[in-house]
């Protein structure tokens, strides 16, 4: 569904209300649309800090840029 801006201004409440419920509000400024009014789905999942502990390796020279690259964006 799409609304002008001020059509979702004197009736926030409502839409906000319909999103709540899964649909979809876009809204509109001039016939095109500006932004999107959706339900707010919290994280389901608590992030555990470390779950990629041993999982992921970085090389010893992952900081060093190649004198190629650095060529390249100086134009040498």
């Amino acid at each position: 569904m799409m609304v002008n801006i001020h059509e979702a201004k004197t009736q926030l409440s409502r839409l906000v209300a319909r999103a709540a419920e899964g649909e979809e509000i876009i809204i509109g400024r001039a016939g095109r649309p500006v932004a999107r009014l959706v339900a707010f789905n919290p994280r389901q999942v608590a992030r555990q800090p470390g779950a990629w502990a041993g999982r992921v390796q970085m090389s010893a020279d992952f900081d060093t840029t190649p004198d190629s690259l650095v060529d390249g964006f100086e134009g040498s």
